[in-house]
């Protein structure tokens, strides 16, 4: 390679790896004069690469944003990790999977061997986790649309199609006036984290039913998120909290099997020892029904230790379970067995 196109090639990876850099430190990072540096720039000016100057004491350049996308370089880390990063995409509902799958080819095609081997490697099967309702993927364009209004902080408008129809409507979306604060992602969907300006709360909204209008409204000053975490928040909403951050009905019992084999799966649950063959467990759920479900499922015998609705709760679902032991046995399938032996409980 000529030595000035590889000093070109590390012109343009120091650009890109800090916004300003001073036109003397690179003239001493290339171990060239600050003239042929100007030069150097001008070349990738001419290859359209968006590279502008600033001034001040320390008078430099930097690699601006152009109106089209330039060849870029990457390091081995970085080629690696963007095709990991690629071949996932189809997991993160974003309604990207095709464009992943040509920009992976598209960035494999100008690797080096050593780095295409690598990638080849990595056979990524992405598998989504098993659900009762769709996971509808979300338009590209619509997430940038609404990342957008976050960013530029402006009332967004938008018709919001409900989950499920109300008894009395048609089921026909609502018309919203919102101040956008968060784009997220829960459980494979994308949702919009904002202050409803209508019902003066905060609300999340399933990006797939999302139909923005334009143009967007005038711009806001953020407010403070509940908690102050939009994690913490959104984890709370989905657990039916009214912003506590804690779960709306919390139970204790105790549990005729060691801490070890149920600390696996307490998940945010508290397990305390008491003994090599018994353990204090602490859950919270949405319901109180939900909750003692939730320690059902550990097949074991157990002490209630209170509140009293959770003992409550028990006592509902061993009548509904006694009235299900009740009905006639399930129809069997062809060859003899039943259903539910078909496959593994999920």
């Amino acid at each position: 390679m000529p030595k000035t196109s590889a000093r070109l090639l590390s012109l343009l990876s120091l650009l890109q790896a800090r916004r300003d850099w001073p036109g003397a430190l690179l003239a001493e990072r290339l171990d060239v004069s600050p003239r042929t540096v100007r030069r150097d720039v001008d070349r990738l000016r001419e290859l359209g690469y968006p590279v502008v100057a600033f001034k001040g004491p320390d008078g430099g350049y930097r690699l601006d944003a152009g109106t089209r996308l330039p060849p870029l370089l990457f390091d081995d880390e970085q080629a690696v990790a963007l095709a990991v990063a690629l071949r996932t995409a189809a997991t993160t509902g974003a309604g990207v999977r095709d464009d992943a799958a040509r920009a992976l080819a598209t960035v494999r095609q100008v690797m080096p061997a050593r780095l295409r081997h690598r990638i080849d490697l990595l056979q990524v099967t992405a598998v989504e986790q098993p659900t009762a309702r769709p996971r509808p993927p979300v338009d590209g364009r619509l997430l940038m649309t609404l990342s957008s209004a976050v960013h530029a902080r402006e009332v967004l408008r938008f018709d919001h199609t409900p989950a499920t129809p109300p008894e009395s409507g048609s089921g026909e979306a609502t018309p919203r006036r919102v101040e956008p604060h968060h784009l997220v992602t829960w459980g494979g969907r994308w949702y919009l984290v904002a202050f409803d300006l209508e019902r003066g709360d905060w609300r999340t909204f399933r990006a797939d039913r999302i139909t923005p209008r334009t143009p967007t409204g005038p711009r806001f000053t953020p407010r403070e998120l509940p908690g102050g975490d939009v994690a913490a928040f959104v984890t709370d909403r989905f657990r039916g909290g009214g912003g506590s951050g804690e779960w709306p009905c919390t139970g204790e019992v105790i549990l005729s099997l060691p801490a070890a084999a149920v600390s696996p799966f307490a998940h945010d649950g508290v397990v305390e020892e008491l003994g090599p063959d018994r353990c204090r467990l602490v859950l919270g759920s949405w319901s109180w029904p939900a909750l003692a479900a939730s320690f059902g499922r550990f097949d074991a015998d157990m002490e209630v230790v209170g509140p009293p609705q959770l003992r409550d709760a028990f006592a509902l679902l061993a009548r509904r379970c006694a009235r299900a032991a009740a009905d006639p046995p399930a129809p069997r399938a062809p060859g003899g067995k039943s259903r539910c032996a078909a496959g593994p409980v999920p």
